[in-house]
């Protein structure tokens, strides 16, 4: 992956403040060239600075408005075969690999309580799973942001 420098962080700033611009919008309100934020924007995608755009989505959008973090510790020997099967339940968001108490971090989503428990039963069944803690999160604070790191980098 390629670092950002400011020009980067600029368009992906101008970005986020209008999803929808094209290219030559984002050129105009930055005074660059067309060419130029095209072939940054690329060179993002293709790096893997930029994520997908469904990243972006709100699963509540899709019926899944509570949202679940648990931490699992498993066996060492079977590990990976564990977050091989787990990646494959589609209510499971994101999957970290930490240190501390737990093995990884599992972002789960689920249509209520009911549904979290349907998905803790397929998360605990896949082998190699030792231990889990989930945590419901109850309101989102502050949602994911790093306009304040790119804000930095545009300084």
């Amino acid at each position: 992956m390629r670092s950002l420098d400011g020009t980067d962080a600029r368009i992906l700033r101008a970005l986020d403040a209008d999803p929808d611009a094209t290219v030559v919008a984002l050129a105009e309100r930055l005074s660059m060239s067309r060419n130029t934020v095209q072939a940054r924007l690329r060179r993002m995608r293709e790096s893997g600075a930029l994520g997908a755009y469904s990243r972006r989505l709100e699963t509540a959008a899709l019926g899944y408005p509570l949202m679940a973090f648990m931490t699992l510790s498993l066996s060492q020997r079977e590990g990976d075969l564990a977050a091989q099967q787990i990646v494959r339940i589609p209510e499971v968001v994101e999957i970290l690999a930490t240190t501390g108490d737990g093995d990884l971090l599992v972002r789960i989503v689920a249509k209520d309580t009911a549904d979290l428990y349907r998905i803790t039963n397929l998360v605990v069944a896949a082998p190699g799973v030792v231990r889990t803690s989930t945590s419901i999160v109850l309101h989102e604070v502050a949602p994911h942001s790093v306009d304040g790191l790119l804000r930095r980098h545009t300084e």
